[in-house]
């Protein structure tokens, strides 16, 4: 195994150096911060990148969504003290293939990342509870994340208004409510307005379409 480790720590980079090759893992760069973990990767392609969240400049959670939108062979896992749930959930979303907490014992450490190999997620005790927990709530929380403004929008452009029918209804300019779409996808972690549509219909945040006229 190749590892590239970021971390902006020098003391705790060169205590987990010394652990890897004690394990006859080839540590084969280190990055102080995302940016530079980045340009590593690109340049001598690892099998894992041991990624810090809390970095300078550039941070972990950005670094992962950039190597895994343009290098996906490599794999990312995050090492951080973090067991913060928005941390946890923004890694897995930005790319992550696993998350460990640097309390983890050496021996759960070296477990969990041998089970890159057999296609495994490697995750820190508790975490993949925290996991499931989340998908089994339909990502309820996720909508919960919006403004009271961004949700009025959402339920308007399920409903199959444009931009600027929403602009008059909500007495707004079309420019805003641009503004607010660029927010829900963000925070949605959507593409289109095609997947708003599908995502406000599958957690029933539009309006019920109207029975059609009854005629004598």
């Amino acid at each position: 195994m190749r590892v590239i480790l970021a971390d902006d720590h020098p003391l705790f980079l060169e205590g987990l150096v010394s652990l890897l090759e004690a394990r006859g893992i080839e540590v084969v760069g280190r990055a102080s911060d995302g940016a530079e973990a980045v340009e590593l990767t690109r340049r001598l392609r690892p099998d894992v990148v041991l990624m810090d969240l809390g970095m300078p400049g550039v941070g972990g959670l950005e670094a992962t969504r950039l190597i895994s939108a343009e290098m996906p062979d490599v794999k990312v896992v995050i090492l951080t003290v973090s067991q913060a749930d928005a941390d946890l959930f923004e890694a897995i979303r930005s790319g992550a293939h696993g998350y460990l907490v640097k309390n983890t014992s050496s021996t759960d450490f070296f477990d969990l990342l041998d089970a890159l190999d057999r296609g495994e997620a490697p995750l820190s005790r508790g975490l993949a509870t925290k996991i499931i927990r989340h998908l089994a709530s339909g990502s309820a929380t996720e909508a919960t994340q919006l403004t009271p403004r961004e949700g009025e929008i959402l339920r308007l452009v399920a409903e199959g208004k444009t931009n600027r029918e929403v602009a008059a209804d909500r007495s707004i300019s079309e420019e805003t409510v641009k503004f607010h779409m660029t927010n829900i996808l963000r925070k949605l972690h959507l593409e289109n307005r095609a997947q708003v549509v599908a995502y406000a219909h599958r957690r029933g945040l539009a309006a019920p379409e109207a029975d059609p006229p009854q005629h004598p």
